[in-house]
């Protein structure tokens, strides 16, 4: 069990055992091409008028690993809202609510 997730945690960039250099370079392109449109989807989901402003802030969080910051000065703001497609505004209204859970987590504690 051990000796298998040890292989497959490689697979990705090593070639198999009994695998041709062209199925090797063959299963990497498929491996890029699905990658790729991944990417795609979710660049595509963190703007989408379709998600709102709230999913979009997580999608980009998601996509960056990196959290909303909690300064309203603080420059990936600005960052944020364009790569969302919503307005600054929106992305500070985010900040407000997340602050207000933070707050209302912290009263209601023991």
């Amino acid at each position: 069990m051990a000796d298998e997730n040890f292989s497959g945690r490689f697979a990705y960039g090593t070639v198999q055992p009994g695998e041709s250099t062209a199925d090797y370079r063959t299963r990497m392109a498929i491996l890029r091409a699905e990658a790729l449109e991944q990417w795609q989807k979710q660049l595509a989901e963190q703007s989408s008028v379709l998600n709102s402003p709230s999913d979009r802030i997580r999608l980009w969080e998601r996509r960056h690993q990196i959290d909303l910051p909690l300064d309203p000065g603080h420059r990936l703001i600005k960052l944020i809202a364009e790569n969302t497609g919503l307005s600054a505004e929106d992305v500070y209204a985010e900040q407000r609510l997340r602050a207000e859970a933070r707050v209302n987590v912290a009263t209601h504690l023991p």
